[in-house]
């Protein structure tokens, strides 16, 4: 029997729910293993476990690749390395939540960028005041790190450049695209991480927590996104996927005990309701979201 309207909605919308708080997840059990190797030796593990799982399910050789194409697959590669980096370089010293939060302006930027409407500058200005919430520029911001606060803003600058040259590179060679990209990524930061790390990076008692982190926050959800999104329309998609500031700081509460303040949850709520709002109001023929990677 097919399945009901409402059951074919909610059947990818709970998907969606599930990759994003497996995301989170895997950021939550990352963070505990910067003690051990540092942000950049976790990152880099990530990384490589997560090129070899999809090098391996998706096998991109089957397809050849025009010279062409490798400027955009290269760009979008180090961009999220560069994304996945800076962001775990900003959990050091900055709660789970709020990081993710600064980080979506990236997208955020990206989408209000694009249009010119009266309206989008509501969300601008709610997404301004979440901004000027959280970062350190007066008493109410005093409590977020700056240099965390500058590492989760760069990681949306990259997140940006992912998502411009990830549509480029995900319209012509799809999945394939996604497996050269996480590869690239991987060769990025690998150096960083073993710089930082050395071969305590491999030490056996961490290989199945990063091989964890490396499927809870890429080869898993990546999955759920990918289906969800071929299944959702997009505005749909691009407002669920708002609420994962919220969902980040619910998951570094339970998993990490991160305590944030009142003002703090003020901050999240305007960034969530500026990100909803530009993906409500946004154009229909716009391009559809890219899956988050952090």
């Amino acid at each position: 029997m097919s399945r009901s309207p409402l059951a074919s909605l909610l059947y990818p919308v709970a998907l969606l729910l599930v990759a994003m708080a497996s995301i989170q997840s895997g950021a939550s059990l990352a963070k505990s293993v910067f003690p051990a190797i540092g942000a950049q030796g976790t990152t880099a593990m990530r990384l490589l476990f997560a090129s070899v799982i999809l090098l391996a399910i998706l096998r991109p050789w089957r397809k050849r690749i025009e010279p062409r194409a490798w400027k955009a697959l290269i760009i979008y590669g180090i961009a999220l390395g560069g994304m996945n980096l800076m962001f775990y370089m900003a959990l050091r010293t900055v709660p789970l939540g709020i990081g993710v939060a600064l980080e979506f302006t990236g997208p955020l930027a990206v989408a209000l960028f694009a249009s010119r409407r009266p309206i989008d500058f509501l969300w601008i200005a709610l997404a301004v005041f979440g901004l000027w919430l959280l970062l350190p520029l007066g008493s109410l911001g005093a409590g977020v790190d700056p240099v965390g606060a500058a590492f989760a803003l760069g990681a949306g600058v990259c997140w940006a450049l992912y998502i411009l040259y990830g549509q480029r590179a995900g319209a012509d060679h799809g999945a394939q695209g996604a497996a050269l990209g996480v590869t690239i990524a991987a060769l990025f930061v690998a150096p960083i991480g073993f710089a930082h790390a050395g071969t305590a990076m491999f030490a056996p008692e961490l290989l199945p927590v990063l091989l964890g982190v490396a499927v809870l926050s890429s080869a898993f959800p990546y999955t759920l996104e990918m289906y969800a999104l071929t299944r959702l329309p997009t505005r749909t998609f691009g407002t669920l996927m708002s609420m994962e500031p919220a969902i980040a700081a619910m998951s570094g509460l339970i998993f990490l005990g991160e305590q944030l303040t009142f003002i703090q949850w003020i901050a999240i709520g305007a960034i969530i309701l500026a990100s909803a709002g530009t993906t409500l109001s946004s154009q229909p023929n716009h391009p559809a979201p890219v899956p988050v990677a952090d």
